[in-house]
């Protein structure tokens, strides 16, 4: 299992529901953790290792050992958002070493499915809901840069197109 760099097409694809939940799905999410911890992350969502599903794992803590923090979440649906909203810098593992200034709720509340297809709500505030809205616009197709200040992307922009020619030249090679 690999991160999908931009501008895979993966990244950007319509996503299908989770409906399996079985050991296949454990081992794919043990699999996440593993990966995003292995590259220093903080969430990783199935379209960034190229499965166009509903899926999204995360751990605030960034900490391997810290297991009680991991959240898994399967065909996450957004039910409510705070007013407030806040502007911090984000990464992504999709975009090594790229940085940008994005708007995120400070609060919101999703109900999602557990890896034995058990519905729940959780309410999650400040990083933990940062993390998660993140992750879920990899769901919807939508990435960081998206949604990034116009200064932020304005300061990536050779990056973004440096990162669209080796993913071109890696297509013909």
């Amino acid at each position: 299992m690999d991160i999908v760099l931009y501008p895979d097409p993966r990244l950007r694809a319509k996503n299908k529901a989770v409906d399996s939940f079985d050991e296949s799905l454990a081992k794919t999410v043990r699999d996440m953790f593993d990966l995003m911890y292995s590259q220093q992350g903080v969430g990783l969502a199935a379209p960034q290792v190229g499965l166009n599903i509903k899926l999204l794992v995360f751990n605030a803590t960034g900490n391997a050992d810290d297991n009680e923090s991991e959240i898994v979440l399967c065909n996450p649906v957004i039910k409510s958002k705070s007013k407030d909203k806040e502007l911090a810098e984000e990464g992504c593992l999709s975009f090594p070493e790229i940085l940008g200034n994005v708007m995120r709720h400070q609060s919101i509340v999703i109900e999602a499915q557990n890896l034995q297809g058990k519905t729940f709500e959780l309410e999650l505030e400040e990083w933990q809901a940062r993390i998660f809205q993140h992750e879920n616009d990899h769901i919807d197709g939508m990435l960081f840069i998206d949604r990034m200040t116009p200064a932020s992307k304005a300061l990536i922009k050779n990056d973004l197109l440096l990162m669209r020619e080796e993913y071109g030249a890696d297509a013909n090679s």
